[in-house]
């Protein structure tokens, strides 16, 4: 059956239900774990088992203690915020290490009173969901392509990109070694050797591998792990190389919010134009929406 004669048969079952239990079937539809099962994929499965493997490598807050200046910048934001891997930690995952007093949603506004307020969660990689959107509705057949993650960090644009694309090569480029080794043990192990490649560089020594680039992805890559001279040092390089005509783009947040905040002057309009996303087509369980909203796409002019 195809996807039309499946819609026809659906919504032909929901019209011949009575009207006293047609409440009920859509509750069911809706809110029902019935059709997980066909939500999740091998692809899913092996993505979470190296989550789970990269969890038992690292601290809670999956940080390292070489990473001196983003641990430093997250202790000096005026709120308190605490850095949790979407990648590693989804809602569920975080839920549970919450009601085992392993992690808090909130902290004491006066200490010792019950006068709470919601702690800043942080992540530098993307979720399980936000990389299947990425890969599934954001980004176009990837035949033939190269894709390069700036800050791979723990890898998992780079993952998921050899298992829901087609993209002849992915590239992490990342500073931090002890990531890297991370990243390449992952690789080694699921035998993604022959697309995955991991660059322990700056990106500012990267200008060919740049240059050569379908799609450059940026997840939070500078503003934690720079100073702001080197953030605009950085950015300078990024719009001079990322030049391919047609090639894309991606980045949390967007390029205004990263650039105003450093006051340089670069000419978005002459550079980039922003793609617009249809945000409704995750089908994913208890989709978050506003993390999605984070993700902007645009084509290189």
């Amino acid at each position: 059956m195809d996807l039309e004669a499946a819609r026809r048969a659906v919504l032909a079952a929901v019209r011949g239900t009575c009207a006293a239990d047609l409440p009920r079937l859509l509750h069911w539809m809706r809110n029902n774990s019935d059709f997980d099962e066909f939500m999740v994929s091998n692809n899913d499965v092996v993505l979470k088992n190296i989550a789970e493997e990269l969890r038992n490598c690292l601290p809670i807050e999956a940080m390292l203690s070489s990473e001196h200046q983003a641990i430093q910048k997250i202790h000096q934001n005026p709120l308190p915020m605490i850095h949790v891997d979407a990648f590693l930690y989804d809602d569920e995952f975080v839920d549970s290490l919450c009601e085992e007093g392993k992690m808090s949603r909130s902290y004491c506004t006066v200490c010792g009173s019950y006068k709470t307020a919601s702690l800043e969660f942080i992540s530098h990689s993307f979720s399980l969901m936000e990389l299947k959107f990425l890969y599934q509705h954001v980004l176009p057949d990837l035949t033939g392509k190269v894709v390069v993650d700036v800050g791979s960090r723990l890898g998992a644009v780079l993952f998921a990109g050899y298992l829901y694309s087609s993209a002849s090569q992915l590239y992490g480029v990342e500073m931090n070694a002890d990531f890297c080794q991370l990243q390449e043990m992952m690789i080694a192990k699921y035998q993604f050797i022959d697309r995955i490649k991991v660059v322990h560089a700056d990106i500012c020594t990267q200008a060919s591998l740049l240059q050569k680039a379908d799609v450059v992805v940026m997840n939070n890559v500078f503003e934690y792990f720079l100073d702001r001279q080197e953030q605009a040092r950085a950015w300078e390089f990024i719009a001079c190389n990322v030049r391919k005509r047609g090639s894309f783009l991606v980045t949390v947040p967007s390029l205004k919010e990263s650039l105003s905040k450093l006051q340089m002057d670069i000419q978005l309009s002459q550079w980039v134009e922003e793609m617009q996303l249809n945000y409704d087509v995750c089908m994913e369980k208890d989709v978050d929406r506003d993390a999605l909203e984070q993700i902007h796409l645009y084509r290189i002019l």
